[in-house]
């Protein structure tokens, strides 16, 4: 593979890592809002809840490969 097809290559693996990484941060955000709602049910609330750690390990995950291929 040539230098340049594997520059552009990175490039489009880091936006889309990047763009991975902010929709993971805005389900964990929204999903830790749920998670303190008292509005919500008990069952309700304990999903979020692990759902927003789940969705900060994929978040996490997904801004190191984005930092692996920024280069």
């Amino acid at each position: 593979m040539s230098d340049i097809t594997q520059t552009i290559k990175d490039g489009v693996n880091y936006v889309s890592e990047s763009i991975q990484g902010a929709g993971a941060q805005a389900s964990h955000e929204a999903n830790k809002e749920t998670a303190k709602s008292s509005d919500a049910s008990l069952g309700t609330r304990a999903s979020a809840a692990k759902d927003s750690v789940g969705d900060k390990f994929d978040q996490k995950s997904h801004d190191t490969k984005a930092e692996v291929h920024k280069g």
